[in-house]
Parts: C-alpha cells; structure tokens; sequence
C-alpha cells in the first residue's frame, strides 16, 4: 500500500534546538521545599548542628540540610553524585528556591556528612523526639501504640564498610533498632550488622527516654501500649515497663511445655477477621528465671482466604503481655475508654496490628535506599539519621499538604510520581519568580490549594527544652 501524507503530518516535530527557558520536571518539589521553609524546622536545625561549621566559607548548615532533604524527598536517584548533575541544572535550583550558585556538589556532601562526630547520634535522637512530640499535639492522642522493631539495611556487597556484618536475614549489613508510632520513625539506634533485636540495654533504654518523653512533655495519662516480636522477649525488658507503668505486648516462643498445655486445651475462643479465623485460649507462664508469673495468650490460625488450614500447617504463636494483670496501665486504658484491650481477643488483635509497624520500614525502604555510601560508621549514621528525618517530615507532608490528593497510607513512590513528577516553568514577571504548570496539572492536583497548603503547615514549636533523659537508664 502507497504511503500518503495526512493532516498528523502538520503535528510531527521538524526541528530540535535548546531553550534558554528555566524547566523543570519535579515542578511538586517546589511544594515540599516551601513546606519545609514555612514548617520552622531549618531554626532547630541551626541550633542543633550549626556548630559542625568549621569555616564562615562555604554554605551555611540549613541551606546544607535543606538541598539534603530535598534530595532525599525527590528519590529520583539515591546516589550523591546526583547532587554533580543538579548543581547544572537552574530549573532545579528555581524549583526548590536555592540560587544556582549555592547548589551543592557531591564532594561538599560527603565533606558534609564526614564532619559529624559519633556523639551527635544523639542531637540527631532529640531531633527525632521534638519532631515526635509536635505530630503527637497534632493528633491529641488517648492511646499511643509503639512500635519497637530493627530493620536491616542490606549492604551485602560493600567492600571493607565499617560496621557491616552478617544479620539474621543471611546478608551482610546494619541493623537498626528503630521505635514507631503510626506511620512515623519516632526514635533509633544505629548498629552493627550483628546486634540482635535485644542486644545489651538499648531497647530497655530506649523505650524508657521515649516513655518519659511522653510523660515529661505530652501527657502523664495517655495510655501507652509496646508491641514486639520475639526478639524482644525478655523478663527484664517487661519488668522495666511494668515499672514504667505501660503496657507490653510481646511475641513469645514456644517451649516444650507450652505446647503440651496447647495439646492438652480443651476450652478455646474463637476469633474471627474478615476471611480468617483464629481460636485462642489463655493461661499464667513463669519462667525459670522470673520472678513472677505473667498472663500469656496462645493462638493458633484455623482458616486463611477461607480455606481451612490442616493441623500441621497452623502457625502457633503465643504472647505476653501485662494488660488485664490489675496495673497501672488497666486503669489509664478504662479512663481513656480503652479498656477493652485487656480482653484477649483484643491484645490478640492489638499483636496482629505490628503488621502496620512493618509497613513503616517498607515505606521507609522505598523512600531512601538500603545501601549506605560511606566506608566509615560515622559519616553512614549521620546519613541514616538524616535520612530518618527526610522521611519524618516527607511522611508529615504527605499528611499536612496532600492528604485530599494522594492517600495517606501511600507508598514514598505513589506520591512522588503524583506530585513531584510534573512538568513546569520558572519565570520572573513584575519582580516575582513564578512556577507555572499545565492547566491539567493544575485542576488534576488542585495545585494551587497544594501550595496554599504548603504555606501553612503546622509549625514545629521552637526547640526549648533540654531533655535530661538521654543519659539516663531505666
């Protein structure tokens, strides 16, 4: 058949050449850089790090973090030479309001992150906590429920990297000890490969800073509930929280004689969620090395999509737990009209919800990567921390500012390729520097009450208080 010319051949492009117009293609970034310019977090920032400035050369520390987090927020690449190619685009720099001039390299990042000293993992701890308290006045809580896990950071093909070893999950890397609240990493501890879940005191004291925090400056009533799995199966561990007064609920394993008393059940409850069904029964357990007793709920899976599961494939689990024991914490949860979580349906169901807290280190994952750039243990946890944060206040955005565009519950990646991912021009006209989208963008997004929303999150209070817990055990 004989080729013939059409009217589409009036659209084909005839011509390439180069434009002297500011372009950009994450036109949403502008949204995140304005919301971190309103929210007051670039004063604490100031604060806490500015003393890491050894020189008045060079940027100062917040426009330093700002291009940080930035980056971390966009995801389009996670390596630092990134920073080598952005530093030649003025689109970008229009897109996040920093001058051309002043956009960092890669070398002035890894300068940047080598300058931070072991003991500032603690500055980056009280960061993370201030930032905990301001969602928690936010939100106004009655229940706090956290979360207290480690995650692995695969770095399984690093070559002589300082602080990676072998983790449970048969690669070599680091493994994080990290405490959630919703979809927030509220405090961490940064660690070898190597340590386990409950390695030395570092979950006991974790968990006791936190838990005065709370005390200290939210609340001495709001019930507070601590989920885990058996790694953290520890008497001294319960007997620290049943001391702080709040409630445990942990994974246990499964001895001999717990499951000869589960072979021997005659009496269970069931319980049953959408498609599944679960049957449970529950008794006191001691330990040889406790002091006293502890309530403990064994449960078994009997269907799963609806089919029933045959004997041999029914995952037992058993948990431990201090709530319904006549503590304190029974008391603030009945006050809170909470009491129904001392039911063992209840603490059952209270477990089953640590699959929500798994969630927190998928998103974080897929919001910044698992392999860490640095030879040395030092410059990786500031970057660890500093990602942490990234994440915190990209989570926060995702609340504050797109909440009516992009759901809550998304992953990192749903909401940049939504918002960020869109094309724009950066003009000056009467004085002013002005982003324009497309009329799609515009009314898809409703861009513009996007940026309102930008220009007014919830500011983080002034950092003013002096935390003494930091240095203290439980």
């Amino acid at each position: 058949m004989q080729y013939t010319e059409t009217s589409e051949s009036t659209h084909r492009i005839g011509k390439i050449g180069v434009t002297s117009d500011s372009l950009t293609s994450r036109a949403g970034l502008a949204l995140f850089a304005r919301y971190l310019a309103e929210l007051g977090i670039f004063p604490i920032l100031a604060q806490l790090f500015g003393r890491i400035r050894k020189s008045s050369k060079g940027l100062p520390v917040v426009e330093i973090f700002k291009q940080i987090l930035v980056f971390f927020a966009d995801g389009t690449s996670r390596h630092l030479t990134r920073f080598d190619t952005l530093k030649k685009d003025p689109g970008y720099a229009g897109t996040i309001e920093s001058a051309p001039n002043r956009l960092l390299s890669s070398h002035a990042v890894k300068r940047f992150f080598k300058a931070f000293s072991l003991p500032l993992n603690h500055v980056f701890r009280k960061l993370l906590g201030h930032l905990f308290l301001w969602r928690l006045r936010i939100v106004q809580p009655t229940l706090i429920v956290l979360g207290l896990d480690t995650v692995v950071l695969d770095n399984d093909e690093a070559v002589k990297r300082h602080g990676v070893a072998p983790t449970y999950k048969k690669v070599k890397g680091f493994q994080p000890l990290q405490l959630s609240w919703k979809r927030f990493v509220i405090d961490a501890i940064f660690r070898r490969g190597d340590k386990h879940s409950n390695h030395g005191d570092d979950a006991k004291r974790m968990l006791g800073l936190v838990i005065e925090l709370i005390r200290t400056h939210y609340s001495q009533n709001v019930p507070i509930v601590v989920r885990m799995d058996s790694g953290f199966f520890d008497g001294k561990l319960f007997k620290a929280l049943e001391k702080l007064g709040v409630g445990y609920v942990c994974g246990g394993r499964m001895y001999k004689d717990i499951c000869q008393k589960a072979r021997e059940q005659k009496d269970w409850q069931s319980y049953r969620n959408g498609d599944q069904e679960w049957r449970l029964f529950e008794f006191e357990d001691q330990r040889d090395v406790w002091d006293e007793p502890r309530r403990a709920i064994f449960s078994q899976p009997m269907s799963e999509d609806r089919q029933q599961l045959l004997e041999f494939a029914r995952p037992d689990t058993v948990l431990y737990t201090n709530l319904g024991k006549g503590e304190p914490i029974d008391a603030l949860l009945r006050e809170a009209n909470h009491g129904d979580l001392i039911e063992p349906v209840e603490i059952l169901k209270l477990y089953h919800g640590r699959g929500r807290d798994e969630l927190v280190h998928r998103a974080m994952k897929d919001f910044a990567d698992e392999k860490l750039p640095f030879k040395r243990f030092g410059p990786n946890m500031a970057y660890y921390f500093t990602m942490l944060v990234a994440f915190f206040l990209f989570e926060a955005f995702q609340e504050d500012v797109c909440a009516e565009v992009v759901p809550v519950e998304a992953y990192p990646t749903t909401l940049r390729r939504q918002i960020f991912d869109q094309a724009g021009k950066i003009v000056r006209h009467a004085g002013k520097i002005i982003l324009r989208v497309t009329q799609a963008v515009w009314d898809l997004l409703k861009f513009d009450q996007l940026w309102e929303k930008a220009h007014m999150p919830p500011l983080i209070p002034a950092y003013s208080f002096e935390s003494t817990t930091r240095n203290r055990s439980i």
